[in-house]
């Protein structure tokens, strides 16, 4: 009886190893535990998992914490606090997160603005400048726009960034139908959704590489944006990767 749970811990210990270096090293045991469901079929309890891992000696990586600041100006447009913290949805396109975070590379800086549908967390539209304006936020919303969904009603969700307190942000959302909300001002907490996706695409997409240019940059974030809607599972999802979620809930 021993041997054989020896036997079973070595088994264990060799899958977990090679789930954890498939995935160069990023992630602590709740997501190897899913990892192992989706690319194995091995459901594992998570103390064991946690086990093994530091029996191994392996571990994730510790997220970076993050400053937030915002730049308005006097006379910019600031909306109310729609969603509340309410990062729920029962179908697509009922509420929308949006926002800008930046990623230095030697002494230049590239700026990412993303849209995550809360439905099921996916990224439905991104776009990538050398620029932190308003034209990286409107091609953003315009990249939304040009997969033909219906809006009506959608609450989209932003900090008070100078880029969504815009003229010319606040006359584009309601010609679709779609409602503007707004962080209180220096509360990261009212859009922690997005800003918890930010911090993941950088410690697993972004921190573990040497990446030496922006063109390089940008396909990290490309690849891991793809990686991340298509593969990456998520234990608020039934444990399945937020497109294939969205595909079985709408069949």
């Amino acid at each position: 009886m021993k041997r054989k749970g020896t036997d079973r811990d070595q088994e264990a210990k060799a899958l977990i190893q090679k789930v954890y270096e498939r995935y160069n090293g990023v992630y602590g045991y709740r997501q190897i535990q899913l990892f192992l469901l989706q690319d194995h079929g091995v459901w594992m309890n998570h103390k064991k998992v946690l086990r093994i891992m530091q029996d191994l000696g392996i571990r994730s990586r510790i997220r970076r914490k993050h400053r937030f600041n915002y730049a308005t100006s006097e006379g910019d447009r600031v909306a109310k606090n729609i969603l509340k913290r309410d990062f729920k949805a029962d179908a697509p396109n009922q509420k929308w997160v949006t926002d800008i975070t930046q990623y230095r590379i030697g002494e230049k800086w590239l700026y990412l603005s993303a849209i995550k549908d809360l439905f099921n967390n996916e990224i439905i539209a991104y776009q990538m400048s050398a620029r932190n304006d308003n034209e990286l936020v409107l091609r953003t919303f315009q990249q939304a726009w040009s997969q033909q969904k219906d809006v009506t009603g959608l609450i989209v969700h932003s900090d008070q960034g100078f880029q969504y307190t815009s003229h010319a942000y606040h006359d584009m959302l309601p010609k679709v139908g779609a409602r503007i909300s707004m962080s209180r001002r220096g509360n990261c907490y009212d859009n922690a959704s997005m800003e918890s996706f930010f911090s993941h695409l950088k410690t697993e997409g972004l921190y573990p590489y040497d990446i030496r240019n922006i063109d390089e940059a940008q396909r990290k974030i490309e690849d891991y944006i793809r990686f991340y809607n298509q593969h990456r599972p998520q234990r608020k999802l039934n444990k399945l990767p937020p497109v294939e979620y969205r595909k079985q809930l709408i069949a």
